[in-house]
């Protein structure tokens, strides 16, 4: 099996390794349009081999797709990434292009790849990349979700004082300081609602803290976080790959679902080998969904940019 990672910045490298050293699978081949960033990472990946135990051999290529023919999953991290001050509404002109062209480039070499993307703004990207690429919507799958949630475990496990793989804790919605929805209602410590082991005001400080956690790692690093994004991108890439149908919060086309169409957001699904496989129904309450018809509004809005441009 051949998994191709677009962009060898920090995230997907990251992206990479973590992927190399699960041995998901045989070929794994990073792609940067950067003169020699690829083959350098790619070397310099390959060179842990002995030392991790992994067998995986790691191409490097300065965009060259046709290295990547017979992709299975392919992961696109393309594009700028986010500076300290700057909304995710603003890498829409430059992203916009990038992930267009790569798409294209990818499906040209592998028609029947599951494209996995990571680019911000996530959510118009992947509503980008559906549109654009004309493929079946559950081989588009974009993965803020899985970030979010993740971010969402660290600031409960802090409260809890607990490991957080102990906690069931999920964030849908758009993949935005303003637009991600942690769910506190339904986040568990095993079998205990967390609603009842902490109070309702800290609830609303953690939900608020895991709103804006990309943007407060942007603040302190000066930079777009690498390490989780990183390791949330292999998560997804696994669960295709192993076939493994783990249910994760990721960024798909609805239909209807959860009361919104023509729009690409985070909503809990079935991960599996043909990409997403079937839209989990949490049944929100009224609250829940409110802010859900919010968070779509603003995606929307976000999405009404591609109009405006040339891409």
């Amino acid at each position: 099996m051949k998994i191709t990672v677009v962009g060898a910045g920090a995230v997907g490298a990251t992206v990479a390794d973590n992927i190399a050293r699960k041995e998901l699978c045989q070929e794994l081949v990073l792609v940067d349009i950067k003169e020699g960033i690829a083959e350098g990472k790619a070397m310099d990946m390959m060179q842990t081999a002995t030392l991790l135990g992994s067998d995986t051999k790691i191409i490097g290529s300065t965009n060259d797709y046709s290295k990547t023919q017979g992709s299975h999953v392919a992961v696109i991290t393309s594009g700028i990434p986010r500076k300290p001050g700057m909304t995710r509404e603003e890498l829409i002109s430059t992203n916009a292009g990038i992930v267009k062209t790569v798409t294209e480039n990818l499906l040209k070499h592998s028609p029947d790849v599951i494209i996995v993307v990571i680019s911000n703004p996530m959510d118009t990207m992947t509503y980008l990349a559906l549109k654009s690429s004309g493929i079946p919507k559950n081989r588009i799958i974009g993965m803020g979700g899985i970030l979010d949630s993740s971010r969402f475990k660290y600031y409960l496990s802090g409260a809890l004082k607990c490991s957080p793989s102990d906690l069931h804790a999920v964030v849908i919605g758009g993949h935005g300081d303003t637009t991600m929805i942690p769910l506190t209602r339904l986040a568990f410590l095993n079998s205990h609602a967390v609603s009842h082991l902490l109070p309702a005001d800290q609830l609303k400080q953690i939900a608020a803290d895991t709103m804006v956690g990309g943007a407060t790692l942007t603040k302190l690093i000066g930079t777009s976080a690498w390490y989780a994004p990183g390791a949330a991108g292999a998560a997804l890439v696994e669960s295709i790959v192993r076939d493994e149908k783990k249910v994760y919060p990721c960024c798909v086309a609805l239909e209807g679902e959860y009361g919104q169409s023509d729009i690409c957001l985070g909503v809990p699904v079935v991960i599996g080998k043909n990409g997403w496989e079937k839209i989990i129904d949490y049944k929100l309450n009224a609250e829940e969904q409110e802010a859900f018809n919010k968070s779509a509004d603003a995606v929307r809005s976000m999405n009404e940019v591609l109009n405006t441009l040339t891409v």
